[in-house]
């Protein structure tokens, strides 16, 4: 049985070697993410960098679904240049551990102290970005449950020009799209199991 990971855990080393990916992506047995997991695969098998935000047509991202303590409500950040609400989280940047990168990530955006991870990811979602000054391209994103504890402080960064805990009833009209909506509601069922 995994347990929850903190910062500095020696199970959140960074790991270059891209199957080590396929670890987190298969491991989200869901029937309906069977899409997901097969372009996931084919583009571990097909492209030389993986994980490196350059890679075209896409390339890996890990992203947080941070649970409040009352696991009732998830944060959202209302994202500064997509301008969008979403979910923590950013490029691997190389690094294969994916539970790693979406546990950083987290903490690097919301700048919530004691936030620990559940090291097997819950959701897939490939969506397509088009930021500012860059071209579209594809995120192959993997999600995992991250952990806020009691009285957590949000001191969000600059990517971020606002924040907010939601009940999953409430991302439909914050415009949240459908993999985010499955998220909140998949990965606070895993939370509450987590925690019982």
């Amino acid at each position: 049985m995994p347990e929850l990971l903190a910062p500095g855990a020696p199970a959140l080393h960074r790991v270059t070697d891209p199957e080590f990916a396929w670890e987190s992506v298969g491991s989200v047995g869901a029937l309906e993410l069977a899409n997901e997991r097969r372009r996931m695969r084919e583009l571990i098998d097909s492209r030389p960098q993986p994980l490196d935000r350059s890679e075209r047509p896409g390339h890996f991202t890990g992203s947080a679904l941070v649970v409040h303590a009352d696991l009732e409500r998830t944060l959202v950040l209302f994202h500064a240049k997509l301008k969008i609400w979403v979910q923590p989280g950013g490029h691997a940047d190389g690094d294969a551990n994916l539970p790693a990168v979406a546990l950083r990530e987290a903490e690097e955006e919301t700048g919530i102290e004691g936030l620990c991870v559940w090291p097997v990811a819950v959701d897939l979602d490939i969506h397509r970005v088009d930021p500012p000054g860059e071209d579209a391209h594809e995120h192959f994103d993997v999600r995992f449950v991250v952990l806020a504890p009691d009285g957590a402080a949000i001191h969000a960064n600059h990517e971020s020009e606002a924040h907010r805990w939601v009940r999953p009833e409430e991302l439909a009209g914050l415009g949240a799209d459908v993999g985010l909506q499955r998220l909140a509601t998949n990965g606070l069922a895993l939370a509450r199991s987590i925690r019982a």
